[in-house]
């Protein structure tokens, strides 16, 4: 049987996720807010004590990345390729805001970007009307971030 793009199963949470995102403003507040939110929690994670001295502080983000990329890559090769890319931007960041700042300090920063950013994505849901996608299923919170990069491939004019 032949597969067409519309039938893979990323377009199918991408079209539930845009009906859940029509309005302009709820969208903008999204491409801000989503990868806030990423970052947020890659940097609460970092935050976790590993114990033992064989791995380094961010064990556990750098394993909820890899499952997150794990998923994204068997979606799509091409947005799993955009998210390894944004993933090993965050992990950058993240480190070097670890070094400059210390667990303490990048625990809070995650923690209130993460709460501020939460914040304006129900701000956003209000305005659309609508509840959030991931209220319906858990997976509409992995769908967010490669709904953003999507977004950022058609404006480019590259396919997903």
């Amino acid at each position: 049987m032949n597969t067409t793009a519309s039938e893979r199963p990323i377009d199918r949470w991408f079209a539930h996720y845009s009906d859940d995102h029509r309005n302009d403003t709820n969208q903008w507040i999204h491409v801000f807010a989503v990868p806030a939110i990423l970052w947020s929690a890659i940097g609460m994670l970092w935050c976790i004590p590993v114990v033992g001295s064989w791995f380094r502080p961010g064990l556990w983000a750098a394993l909820a990345m890899f499952f997150a990329w794990s998923f994204y890559f068997r979606a799509s090769r091409r947005l799993g390729t955009g998210m390894l890319a944004v993933f090993v931007a965050l992990t950058w960041a993240t480190r070097w805001l670890h070094d400059t700042l210390g667990t303490p300090q990048l625990l809070w920063l995650s923690a209130g970007v993460f709460v501020l950013a939460w914040i304006a994505q129900f701000v956003g849901h209000r305005i659309e009307g609508r509840k959030p996608s991931f209220l319906t299923d858990l997976t509409y919170l992995l769908i967010g971030p490669a709904w953003v990069l999507a977004k950022l491939y058609r404006k480019l004019g590259w396919s997903y």
